[in-house]
């Protein structure tokens, strides 16, 4: 049986995405809610990597945008589960910049997420089971 520190290695999840002018604000760099949707959908496919269930987004609890993410470069998400409870999932998605044309590489965008396994009904069920 696979132990939960492996199943969380597994469904350590990667998107690498270039940030082009349409998905950019007048300042140029990448959209806010552009930024919080690809962040959920990364922490979406985290979520049920792990628990292979369907889960679904009770909130998104923090996310700090601490560096501009200018058009022209690419971003890596990397999405992790950071804590498992008995029907929930807390994912951590960081993005990071890379220019494109140099090695330089940081973090720009931390948040959590939560997530609720549910059943066919849409009632909460059990990560375990």
């Amino acid at each position: 049986m696979i132990s939960t520190e492996e199943r969380i290695e597994l469904s350590v999840t990667r998107i690498f995405k270039a940030v082009f002018p349409d998905s950019t604000n007048h300042y140029d760099t990448l959209f806010g809610g552009t930024a919080m949707f690809l962040m959920d959908e990364v922490a979406f496919m985290t979520a049920t990597r792990f628990s292979r269930k369907k889960v679904v987004t009770v909130s998104s609890n923090r996310i700090d945008f601490t560096i501009p993410i200018p058009a022209g470069t690419i971003i890596e998400l990397v999405g992790k589960v950071a804590h498992v409870g008995n029907t929930s999932i807390q994912v951590l998605v960081e993005i990071f910049i890379e220019e494109m044309y140099s090695d330089v590489r940081e973090k720009a965008i931390t948040g959590t997420f939560t997530f609720v396994a549910v059943d066919e009904n849409k009632k909460p069920v059990k990560i375990g089971e």
